[in-house]
């Protein structure tokens, strides 16, 4: 028997976000949505920076924290602009 991506869909408030969750996204969501783009910027010239010093592994560490601020910016956009539950 075959089974369909429909089979498990999820209805919109079918499903409750934990307290820990709400108490984070009410905290991060008064953060400006540029502090994660200037942190995303900062790691990316700090990365730079490293490798000009001939500091590859750090560079590379510190490279890997730009991805990592812009989807946390998007999330934090994402509270601001549908809300949590």
């Amino acid at each position: 028997m075959a089974t369909t991506t429909s089979d498990y869909s999820v209805a919109p408030h079918e499903h409750k976000e934990g307290e820990i969750t709400k108490a984070i996204e009410y905290y991060t969501s008064q953060i400006p949505s540029g502090t994660y783009l200037s942190l995303a910027m900062g790691s990316i010239g700090l990365s730079l920076a490293l490798q000009a010093m001939g500091k590859k592994h750090g560079a590379t560490f510190v490279g890997h924290w730009a991805p990592t601020f812009l989807l946390l910016g998007l999330y934090n956009k994402l509270v601001k602009v549908q809300g949590s539950e």
